[in-house]
């Protein structure tokens, strides 16, 4: 019966602990998207290892992916510090979201001024 109990135990823990982990972003017509199926993006003209060049008004509209503090890093998926919090990169660059973007799916901020790009594995 205490075997049975100690297993069980073990099992609940195993089963709570995975579940605070964040789901890798998903695929979505060829494009990363985030939880809530809105296309993320980089942004060329940010260097690995130094803070965002993304500032004041394009901040605005260029909003960071910023990370929760249950969320951890996976793959080509790291955190990387802004604000006082962790932003996600993607293979060393930062992510972010596009406000003109309303729906999920939309890629409007692809290539906008050249600098701006969707996320494709």
């Amino acid at each position: 019966m205490k075997k049975q109990i100690l297993m069980a135990a073990t099992a609940g823990f195993l089963c709570a602990s995975v579940s605070v982990f964040a789901a890798t972003p998903k695929v979505s017509n060829g494009m990363m998207v985030d939880e809530n199926g809105m296309t993320l993006y980089t942004f060329d003209k940010d260097t690995a290892g130094s803070p965002s060049a993304c500032t004041g008004g394009c901040a605005t509209a260029w909003p960071a992916d910023m990370a929760s503090s249950s969320d951890k890093p996976s793959g080509d998926w790291t955190l990387v510090p802004a604000d006082g919090g962790k932003q996600w990169a993607y293979k060393g660059k930062r992510v972010y979201r596009f406000t003109k973007d309303t729906k999920p799916g939309e890629a409007n901020g692809d290539n906008f001024r050249d600098v701006w790009h969707v996320i494709k594995p």
